[in-house]
């Protein structure tokens, strides 16, 4: 059994970390700790209420495709030299709410500053900037779909 000790230097950890929840579980005892939130959402929120959160600049959250990963999905098919990952774990979205549309389609135009999906972890909804300038030729998750850090979400054709 934990003691009150380790459970306070648990919610001190959590205090002092950006998390807001965690959950820790050690030899079949389970706790799970939160941070008071004001307003917990089960489905994604609308545009307007979207909190933009700055994804971590790295090699890996936006990169480019070598040749050898260049993909064509068909005959015709437009192929893309750059793809927008995930920065994080998270549920991918392409839609604010289920009643508007999504934030870009396959032929759109995009600039560096264009929103282009939501990936909610932990109760945020974090919009993930284009970062580059071109078009999109693929959409490579589904939405409401579980993404990885570093998962292609768009194939990018750049300008």
């Amino acid at each position: 059994m934990l003691k009150i000790s380790e459970i306070k230097d648990l919610i001190k950890c959590l205090d002092e970390s950006s998390l807001d929840e965690m959950v820790y579980e050690y030899e079949g005892e389970k706790i799970k700790l939160k941070k008071n939130q004001p307003v917990s959402y089960t489905e994604p929120v609308s545009y307007a209420q979207s909190q933009k959160v700055e994804p971590p600049r790295t090699e890996a959250s936006l990169q480019e495709a070598d040749e050898d990963s260049i993909e064509v999905t068909g005959g015709s098919a437009p192929i893309y030299d750059y793809q927008i990952t995930s920065p994080m774990v998270g549920t991918f979205y392409l839609f604010s709410s289920p009643e508007s549309g999504p934030f870009v389609e396959v032929g759109d135009q995009i600039t560096k500053n264009t929103v282009v999906c939501i990936v909610e972890a932990m109760k945020l909804f974090n919009e993930i900037e284009a970062e580059v300038d071109g078009e999109i030729v693929e959409i490579l998750a589904e939405n409401g779909e579980l993404v990885e850090y570093g998962q292609p979400l768009f194939g990018v054709k750049k300008k």
